[in-house]
């Protein structure tokens, strides 16, 4: 059985993917995991705690996923293993992807947001980073900068419409792209 503080993990980006930022209080994520009132308190005192809680979350959930997926052996093993993490992101992630569009828009202009964010991210994507070093990119840390433009406007796409869109042709030319970038 899961305990208070991972329940509360659980509704607070339930929450945060349904209702963004201003849906996440204390109170509704106890409402939402069926905790008694102040449970999520306990757990996260302050509100940065909870966003720093549900941020840890989201990598430790996303990053096995990434670092298990992510193949780098050729250009195409690599924009086929981002094409199957894109759609574990929108599929059975979909709700942590959600969240994390939420959390993003919310660090545009609150600078606690911005830091765990910024902080998290570097964790999530130092693995691609490292793919494409291993494939000889010229600038790793752009290659890095233009995949992530890449899934993020792919996520908008996919999560704020009801129109289906075809990842591969997209992310296999940002994967050749980024390795030809000097």
């Amino acid at each position: 059985m899961a305990s208070n503080r991972e329940r509360s993990l659980r509704a607070a980006i339930e929450l945060l993917a349904a209702e963004g930022i201003r849906g996440l209080t204390h109170r509704r994520v106890d409402e939402r995991a069926g905790l008694p009132e102040g449970s999520t308190s306990n757990a996260f005192r302050t509100r940065e705690a909870l966003l720093v809680g549900v941020t840890t979350h989201m990598v430790a959930t996303e990053l096995p996923a990434v670092t298990r997926q992510l193949m780098a052996g050729s250009p195409g093993d690599l924009a086929d293993s981002l094409v199957a993490i894109f759609a574990e992101q929108v599929g059975p992630l979909r709700a942590l992807t959600a969240a994390r569009l939420a959390l993003y828009v919310e660090a545009g202009h609150d600078e606690a947001v911005r830091r765990i964010l910024d902080a998290r991210r570097t964790e999530m994507l130092a693995p691609v980073r490292f793919a494409f070093a291993e494939l000889g990119a010229p600038d790793p840390e752009l290659a890095v900068r233009l995949l992530a433009s890449c899934f993020q406007g792919l996520f908008l796409q996919v999560l704020g419409s009801d129109r289906p869109v075809e990842p591969r042709p997209i992310i296999t030319a940002a994967v050749w792209a980024a390795l030809r970038v000097a």
